[in-house]
């Protein structure tokens, strides 16, 4: 049985893992659209720009968004002023945790627009569809197993953010103590290893669950391709 401060850790992460993925859906959607379906001259920096993240060290992207949103950061000061707070704050981890995992998002739902038979699109928009009309009955549908993926590897990336969190919102109980950040404060405590464990096992858990439905939608859409 997982303790009160183990519980506190698993919603906290579920919450900032949720809100991550539901905020970097739409953002994710747009950007391999455009990545998809439009060329122009700036286009590798928009690709360098994205997948930075991914080659940055974490903690470099918590003492970034430390610089930007932090309360004399650049952008922190006005937030700040109009009330609103992200450093130290469990909103400040979803940033965080959006950062890091939109890169991860947004590949599988590009993929997923470059498969998709420009000819279904050609076909509705002859027949008079407009084309959001076109994009919302036929492209996105058509793309849904990317997105469903590029969601589940954001959903499981922002469970298990670290760095680029502990360093931009701290190790606060009940307000940012996400699962990694509790496994690294119950290892500090000498009674602590225990239940670091627990909660080794089930993030052990939990990222093989994603794996397994991850693999399981690319089977399903690969035996529908091959149909």
């Amino acid at each position: 049985m997982l303790t009160p401060e183990e519980l506190n850790a698993l919603a906290l992460s579920a919450k900032v893992a949720g809100f991550a993925t539901a905020v970097c859906l739409p953002f994710a959607i747009a950007v391999a659209w455009l990545l998809a379906r439009y060329e122009f001259r700036a286009k590798f920096l928009v690709e360098a720009i994205l997948q930075m993240p991914m080659v940055l060290p974490p903690v470099v992207l918590g003492y970034l968004l430390l610089l930007l949103f932090g309360h004399q950061g650049i952008l922190g000061q006005y937030l700040h002023a109009w009330g609103i707070q992200l450093i130290f704050n469990w909103k400040g981890a979803v940033l965080a945790a959006m950062i890091v995992a939109f890169p991860l998002m947004v590949q599988p739902i590009r993929l997923s627009f470059q498969m998709i038979n420009r000819q279904l699109e050609q076909v509705a928009g002859s027949l008079g569809a407009a084309p959001w009309r076109v994009f919302c009955s036929i492209s996105l549908p058509l793309a849904l197993p990317g997105i469903l993926i590029g969601s589940i590897l954001c959903f499981s990336r922002s469970l298990g953010e670290f760095g680029a969190t502990i360093t931009f919102v701290g190790n606060i109980p009940e307000e940012t103590r996400t699962i990694p950040i509790a496994i690294y404060s119950l290892l500090q405590q000498p009674d602590g290893e225990s239940m670091a464990m627990r909660l080794v096992i089930l993030s052990l858990i939990l990222a093989f669950s994603a794996l397994i439905a991850n693999y399981w939608i690319m089977q399903k859409y690969q035996r529908k391709l091959e149909a």
